[in-house]
C-alpha cells in the first residue's frame, strides 16, 4: 500500500510539473491602462476574452469586435462582471465587425471615428483555424481574408488614430505555426489543392510578415505606434472547433482530451503574451519583434525575408485598396 501512495504521490509530481511548464509566462506588469481605450477583434471568447478582462481590470475602456451581436454583448457583461466594472456600462462595449467583409471592417471603422476620441492599442486577435474552403464576401480564401486581408484593412485604416493617440500599440495574435507556412503568390486563394493546415499556417506566416513591414514603414519610432507578433500557445478554445469532425472526430477528441489538457494551456494562460505586449514597460519604444510566453522569441527564416513581406504588403494594398499613406496622417 505505501509503494501505491508513493507511486500515485510521485506521478502527481510528474503531472503538476508538465503542466506547470507547458502553462508558459505570465504577464508581471503593474501598469494602469485608466483613460485608455482598447480595441480586440474576437473579444468574446478564448483568450481574446481573457485579454479583454484584465485589460478592463486596468482602467481601459475596451471595444469588443465581433460578428454575433448576443454573443458580443453576453461578453461583455461578463467581462465588465469580472472586472468589476458593472456600475459602468461603457468601460466594455460591444461592436459589430466582420473581417470576412471589407464592407463590415469599413463601417466599424467609421464608427470608431464617430465614438472613440483615441485608440490606445488595437489587439488583432480574432481567427479562423482550419476551417473547411470557405471564400469571404470578397471572394478570399478564408483563412488568408479573415486572418491577415481583414486585420490588414483594419490596422491601416485605424492608423492615423493611431498615430493622434501616441504612444499605441499594435498587437499581431500570429501562431508558432508560421513556421511552416509559405507565401504562395500564384494561388494566395488555394484554388488548386486546398490543405486547411495549409492554409493556416500561410494565414499566420503573414501575420508576422506584416507585423515585420509595418514596422519598417512606420519608422524609427517617431511616429508614435509600435506593432509586435506573439504566440499564445497552445490553448484550449473554441477555436479547433472545426478540426473535430464527424462521429470518430468526437470519439478522438474525447480519448485524447485527458492526455491534450496537460500540454494545453487555458485561454487565461493563453492571453498572458496579448497583455504583456498591451502593458509591459520595457516594450516600450519596441518594435517589429516576435514574443512566446512574455519573452521575445526568434522567428523562421521564412519570416525574416524582407522581399516577401514588401510584395505581400503591396498584394495586400491591392486586395483591400487602403494604403498606409492615405490614412497615415
Amino acid at each position: 500500500m505505501k509503494e501505491v501512495i508513493l507511486f500515485v504521490a510521485a506521478l502527481s509530481g510528474c503531472l503538476l510539473a508538465i503542466r506547470k511548464y507547458f502553462a508558459g509566462g505570465v504577464c508581471r506588469s503593474k501598469r494602469r491602462l485608466s483613460g485608455k481605450t482598447v480595441i480586440i477583434t474576437g473579444g468574446n471568447t478564448g483568450i481574446g476574452k481573457e485579454t479583454a478582462v484584465e485589460l478592463a481590470k486596468r482602467g481601459a475602456r475596451v471595444i469588443i469586435g465581433c460578428r454575433d451581436a448576443k454573443r458580443g454583448r453576453a461578453a461583455c457583461e461578463d467581462i465588465r462582471r469580472r472586472a468589476k466594472r458593472t456600475t459602468d456600462v461603457e468601460s466594455v462595449a460591444y461592436r459589430h465587425l466582420d473581417l470576412a467583409d471589407f464592407a463590415s471592417v469599413r463601417q466599424f471603422v467609421a464608427r470608431m471615428r464617430t465614438e472613440e476620441r483615441s485608440i490606445d492599442v488595437l489587439v488583432n486577435n480574432a481567427g479562423v483555424y482550419r476551417c473547411p474552403y470557405w471564400r469571404t464576401v470578397d471572394g478570399h480564401e478564408m483563412h488568408f481574408g479573415v486572418n491577415h486581408l481583414g486585420h490588414f484593412l483594419l490596422t491601416l485604416l485605424l492608423m492615423d488614430r493611431l498615430v493622434e493617440s501616441k504612444p499605441s500599440r499594435v498587437i499581431n495574435v500570429a501562431s508558432l505555426g508560421h513556421k511552416r507556412g509559405k507565401i504562395d503568390f500564384n494561388d494566395l486563394n488555394f484554388e488548386r489543392d486546398y490543405d486547411r493546415r495549409v492554409a493556416y499556417c500561410r494565414s499566420k506566416l503573414a501575420n508576422v510578415l506584416f507585423t515585420r513591414e509595418l514596422s519598417r514603414r512606420l519608422g524609427d519610432g517617431s511616429v508614435g505606434v509600435t506593432v509586435n507578433a506573439l504566440h499564445p500557445g497552445i490553448v484550449f478554445t473554441n477555436l479547433g472547433r472545426h478540426v473535430i469532425r464527424g462521429f470518430w472526430g468526437v470519439v478522438k477528441a474525447i480519448l485524447v482530451a485527458p492526455i491534450a489538457l496537460l500540454f494545453l494551456k487555458t485561454p487565461w494562460q493563453g492571453a498572458q503574451t496579448s497583455i504583456y505586449c498591451a502593458l509591459a514597460e520595457e516594450l516600450d519604444g519596441v518594435s517589429g519583434r516576435y514574443f512566446v510566453d512574455c519573452r521575445q522569441a526568434d522567428v523562421a527564416d521564412v519570416a525574416k525575408d524582407d522581399e516577401v513581406a514588401r510584395r505581400l504588403w503591396e498584394v495586400s494594398e491591392e486586395l483591400t485598396g487602403v494604403t498606409l499613406s492615405a490614412h497615415f496622417l
